[in-house]
């Protein structure tokens, strides 16, 4: 079951605390029940430590908001930023800067980065992490962008695009999880849910490549 509700526990263990769809597609895949309250927070980064553990604290951050007022079960944070060369790309103000972050990402690689925090909110325990994919974009042409960017597509997209949806065309290849670049890694997710003694049943195909192969993480985990 998913949802927003106001008395969120009475409905489901896990409590998505983000307003994104994309987040809450993803999240389906664990066939877990859940529901979901947006996080109400300054989402300002506080830069000075490492760009992971400042996504990650955003992400902690998040979640206590939504935990103060579910009370009780698991809350799930996540913030998702791209970063150039130590340039951090966050949700672009307008159509003009989107375009200029897609200018800047053209041809070179850069890195998305997705901090988690998943709160029980019982307890205030925590468990917090930072996953992070390599992107290669395209040499796209002026035009290109500017076509993209007429869609309306990255308004709300860190970075200025979405690779699932039109603006995978302006990636040339990715290493890592695919899923972090949408915006929640389900093979790190699914492993902070289970440190709270959440099962998640093994066959789940949770986390994939659009192709349906399974996530590189999971495989390098394995090995």
């Amino acid at each position: 079951m998913t949802g927003t509700t106001d008395n969120p526990m009475a409905e489901a263990p896990l409590v998505l605390a983000s307003a994104s769809p994309r987040r809450r597609e993803l999240l389906q895949r664990l066939a877990l029940p859940f529901v979901v309250v947006p996080a109400e927070v300054d989402e300002t980064l506080d830069l000075g430590p490492a760009i992971g553990t400042a996504v990650a604290s955003l992400a902690e951050r998040k979640a206590r908001s939504v935990a103060e007022r579910c009370g009780s079960g698991l809350v799930i944070g996540a913030d998702t930023v791209v970063v150039l060369d130590q340039l951090v790309l966050g949700k672009p103000r307008d159509a003009a800067d989107a375009e200029r972050m897609l200018h800047l990402l053209r041809g070179r690689a850069h890195e998305v980065i997705t901090g988690l925090a998943v709160l029980d909110a019982t307890s205030g325990c925590v468990e917090r992490s930072a996953v992070v994919t390599s992107v290669q974009m395209r040499a796209a042409s002026n035009d290109e962008i500017a076509d993209y960017v007429g869609t309306g597509e990255p308004r709300d997209k860190a970075g200025g695009y979405a690779i699932q949806g039109a603006g995978g065309a302006l990636v040339e290849a990715i290493a890592g999880c695919y899923a972090n670049v949408v915006g929640l890694p389900l093979c790190e997710t699914a492993a902070l849910i289970r440190r709270f003694g959440v099962s998640i049943p093994a066959q789940v195909p949770n986390c994939r490549l659009p192709s349906g192969a399974p996530c590189p993480r999971l495989d390098s985990d394995a090995g």
